[in-house]
Order: structure tokens, then C-alpha cells, then sequence
């Protein structure tokens, strides 16, 4: 995206802010709290240990990156990406080096002052080189790239490289990359997390609330607006949308209204403002690859050209949601292969019966047919957006002789099962963490060594090409290096895509200076502009 691309994207989202101001932005009024409906209760508070949105979410507010993509941006790009902690950065000539200039009194939430020390602790713990250790590491692939973090004075550091790599900004300035404090364990940090964001973290009361109280000594003058943010944990979707529609909540949970909710919601409750858009998700198909008969890649294979992509789409998105591979669909993602490329995959061709039917020849060989089905559990996380795809999944699955039940696995061991592979076959929601970055998303769920690739797929050779794609300025050279490894990972079905999800916000018409992104739910809820109009 260029810097004009990018000034247009500004201005419109300026201009939806102004709308929804009333034409005025001096309207902001203090005060308040807002409340929020979650979906579900995680396992801890500690979002560079935990995967999903129902921690990053909540969590957000409570902290503060070094970088962060511009809030009223919807679409995020290395363009967007704006000050946080950091007052100013600069590369060293060979790319290779990356310094901050950090910003001077800012305080923890437990009044200790925030210091380059905190910067160097958090990532030497990602990196695991600090006698601090996470519990689970998910956020270490994307670091890679990443030699060591140095200090010079309470208010510098520089990031070495070994190798240049112009997108570790964006990975910087996801909502998955807060900056921790030095002087507080994780542990303390899964129950009780300080931070130096606009809100203090009160309480969290699994199955039943968050609570989060404004921070009166927040670094930005006159921020936050709202005295306090609650969420709601309310794990029956049709209970969580009637309490949107009755006006007990202000807001329903980021993303998570379905296409055919979404008329419902419109229906009942008109006065209601709602945003559809890409959530940066993909349903996706995992295989524990060790584990025989799913050792086998003639197996594998049929799995995935068993998989009718529309059907997911027409079903659970009545058609607005999107058929990709493992990186985001254009037009709102920006490294997706085009429709014409994916036809040429395998089990991308508009025609399922012919891909079925090579399907169960290759099923058959092995022994299995309508005689004598495979039998499996296909394990899923217990939330409606996991369940609906696993029990279509199943069904296609019949289609090719693989008799499959469903294994329902509760949010808080979801991550830990499939970390640890103890699973055969699964329906894994993958989401896309940074803007839809390549260097995310490669390495995160496909590198060898990453503690998210649930499936074991590893290919040395193409994560030398991971490694080019991440070093190119050229960004019409790097998209045809993503173009040809997404290819070769749906060739060889390392993780099959089944569609990529759209969702919607909802919230009531009091709620102001809101802005949701088009490419990525996990950038964008730091809350700190928003206010309840009284």
C-alpha cells in the first residue's frame, strides 16, 4: 500500500469518525463504563502466552506496544503503523538494525517506571534467554529473525537482526506484542497483569466477567474517556445477542456476529451500528502427521480434495465469506493469491465431484472404503465458529469414507492439546495476528520449530524461501515469492483451508469514537478514544 493509499484510508476513516460524532469531535465526554459481551473464559490474562482474540481482546487496553497500527486506519499496512511506547524509530543502514527512542515517565500500573529494562526482559523471555519462562510460547516464531534486544540508558534500544527484515514494524505493532514489566513474573501476569495502558486490569471471574478500571495516570493526557470496560462472559451465542438487543450490553463480541445472526440482530434491534468484515481467520483442516494412518500423504491428500469450500461459505456465511489458501483473500488482504491461481490447487477446482472421486481411489487403495470406513475424532475448541465448520467438515469427510465424531475441547485446553499434538484430526480456527503478514503467518503456523504448527508439517527447503520473502524491499517481488510458497503448501497440505471467516460488530448508537479494521481483529481494540454518549 503506498503513503496516498494510505492517506485515502485515513481520511475515510476520519470521515466515518465524523459521522459518527454527529459532525463534531468535541463531543467526547468522560465517564461510564462499557460493557461487552465475551464469548467464552480463557485460561490466563497473559497475551503473549495465550492465541486467541478472547485474551488479546480484553487485554489489549491494558497495555501499550513499542509501535501500534494507526486505530482509525481500517486497513493496516506497514504504512499505518504509528508511535506507541516508542516516540521515534530508525533503521541502520544495512537493514539489520532496528533503535527506539522510548518515551520518558511513563509509569506501571503498580507505579514503577517503565524503562528500556522492560523493552530487553520481554522479548530475552520470547526469545527464551531470561530465567523468567512462559508457560507456552506461541509468539517465539515470529522472532526468528531476531539475534538480541540491547540497551543504551533507561530510554533506548535496538533490536539486531541477522538478516534485514522491513516487516518486524508490523510485527511489532500487532495487539499480540505488548511491552511487559521487568519486575513482574508470569505468572503474576496470567492472573493479575500490569501494564501501562489507558485501563488497569480489576478482576477476572472465569465463566462470569473482566474487569478493567480506567488508569487516572495514563501517559496520554485526557485518555481513557470511560471509567471501565466489563465484559460479559455470556458462552451461549443466542444469550449473548439477546442481551446486545435488550440494551445490557453496548457491545457484542468483536467479530463474532455471523452473517445470519447479523439479520437478526438488524431485525430486532435497528437502532444498532454493525460492521461486516474479514475476520483475518481461516478455518482450517489439522492432521498430527506422526500420527499413523495420518503418516501417510495419500491420505492427507484425500482429506483435502474431499473439502467443498463453497458449501462452507453458502452455509455458515450465506456467501459473503471467502475461498483462499493460507494467506488472507484480496481484496482486503494484500498477500492472497488471486481466484485464478487457486483453481489449480488441489481440491480448489470448481469441480468437487471430480476431486472427490480422485479422492476415494486414493482412500480405497489403502484399505478403507464404504465396507470398512476410517474411524476418527475430530477435535474442536467448544465456541459456536469452531463447532459449525468441524461438524461440516465431518460430513464431508463421509464423503470419502472417514467415519468422523465430533470431539468437543473446552477454550482453556485447546491450545495445550494441540500444542502438544494430542489430537489426530482437528477444525482450527488460524488467525491472522499482523495485518495479514507474511512473516507472521509463515513461520507461525508452518516453520518446524514453531510451537503453533499443530500439525508437524516441516519443509526445510521452503522456509529458505520463508527466509527471502521476509529479507525483499520489492514488495511486487516478495508478493510472487508468498504467491509461490502458499502454492507449494496447499500442494503438499499442510494445513488445508476450508474458507476464510467474515464477522460482525454490533454495538449500540451511545457508544462513540469506535473503529473497527478490515484485515485484522487483533490490532485494534485498545479502547482508549472510546466514550458512552449520556
Amino acid at each position: 500500500m503506498t503513503h496516498r493509499q494510505a492517506a485515502v484510508l485515513a481520511a475515510a476513516a476520519g470521515a466515518f469518525m465524523i459521522a459518527a460524532l454527529g459532525g463534531t469531535a468535541a463531543a467526547q465526554q468522560p465517564g461510564g463504563v462499557l460493557r461487552i459481551a465475551h464469548r467464552d473464559s480463557p485460561a490466563s490474562m497473559s497475551v503473549l502466552e495465550e492465541v486467541t482474540i478472547s485474551v488479546v481482546a480484553p487485554m489489549m487496553p491494558v497495555f501499550n506496544n513499542l509501535v501500534l497500527f494507526e486505530q482509525r486506519v481500517p486497513q493496516n499496512s506497514l504504512n499505518s503503523i504509528v508511535p506507541d511506547l516508542a516516540t521515534d524509530w530508525s533503521w541502520s543502514e544495512d537493514g539489520k538494525e532496528l533503535t527506539f527512542h522510548l518515551r520518558e515517565a511513563v509509569h506501571w500500573h503498580d507505579g514503577r517506571l517503565f524503562t528500556s529494562a522492560d523493552v530487553k526482559c520481554t522479548w530475552d523471555m520470547i526469545l527464551g534467554k531470561s530465567a523468567n519462562r512462559f508457560r507456552i510460547n506461541p509468539r517465539r516464531s515470529w522472532y526468528w529473525n531476531l539475534e538480541s534486544v540491547t540497551t543504551r540508558g533507561d530510554y533506548l534500544a535496538t533490536f539486531h537482526l541477522k538478516q534485514p527484515q522491513p516487516a518486524l514494524l508490523a510485527l511489532l505493532a500487532s495487539g499480540y506484542s505488548p511491552v511487559y514489566p521487568c519486575h513482574v513474573s508470569p505468572q503474576e501476569m496470567r492472573q493479575h497483569p500490569i501494564g501501562t495502558g489507558p485501563f488497569k486490569f480489576v478482576s477476572y471471574k472465569p465463566n462470569e466477567e473482566i474487569r478493567l478500571a480506567r488508569n487516572p495516570n495514563y501517559w496520554k493526557p485526557a485518555r481513557p474517556y470511560l471509567d471501565g470496560i466489563e465484559w460479559s462472559i455470556i458462552p451461549n451465542r443466542s444469550t449473548a445477542l439477546l442481551a446486545f438487543v435488550s440494551g445490557k450490553v453496548d457491545m457484542t463480541f468483536p467479530y463474532e456476529v455471523t452473517v445470519p445472526l447479523l439479520k437478526d440482530v438488524v431485525a430486532q434491534a435497528p437502532q444498532a451500528i454493525c460492521e461486516l468484515n474479514p475476520r483475518g481467520v481461516a478455518s482450517t483442516l489439522i492432521v498430527n502427521r506422526d500420527a499413523p494412518p495420518f503418516d501417510n500423504a495419500e491420505l492427507r491428500r484425500a482429506m483435502a480434495l474431499t473439502i467443498d469450500r463453497r458449501s462452507f461459505i453458502d452455509v455458515l456465511s450465506e456467501g459473503k465469506a471467502d475461498v483462499g489458501a493460507a494467506m488472507l483473500p484480496p481484496p482486503e488482504g494484500l498477500w492472497g493469491m488471486p481466484l485464478e491461481r487457486l483453481k489449480s490447487l488441489p481440491g480448489y477446482d470448481p469441480d468437487v465431484r471430480k476431486s472427490r472421486d480422485e479422492a476415494r481411489r486414493l482412500v480405497q487403495k489403502l484399505g478403507y472404503g464404504p465396507d470398512k470406513p476410517l474411524s476418527v475424532k475430530v477435535a474442536t475448541r467448544n465456541i459456536p465458529l469452531y463447532r459449525d465448520p468441524a461438524v461440516m467438515l465431518i460430513d464431508q469427510l463421509k464423503e470419502i469414507y472417514i467415519a468422523a465424531e465430533l470431539d468437543i475441547v473446552e477454550t482453556a485446553n485447546w491450545n495445550p492439546k494441540i500444542t502438544r499434538r494430542d489430537y489426530m484430526v482437528g477444525m482450527e480456527n488460524t488467525g491472522v495476528a499482523v495485518v495479514d503478514d507474511p512473516d507472521q503467518q509463515l513461520y507461525e503456523s508452518y516453520a518446524c520449530e514453531s510451537d503453533r504448527n499443530f500439525t508437524g508439517y516441516c519443509n526445510r527447503g521452503l522456509e529458505a524461501l520463508f527466509r527471502r520473502q521476509s529479507a525483499e524491499t520489492d514488495p511486487t517481488k516478495r508478493r510472487e515469492l508468498v504467491w509461490e510458497i502458499d502454492r507449494r503448501l496447499q500442494e503438499e497440505g499442510a494445513r488445508p483451508v476450508l474458507y476464510h471467516m467474515r464477522g460482525a460488530t454490533c454495538w449500540q448508537p451511545r457508544l462513540k469514537g469506535l473503529t473497527t479494521m478490515v484485515n485484522s481483529m487483533y490490532n485494534g481494540w485498545r479502547l482508549e478514544d472510546a466514550w458512552l454518549d449520556k
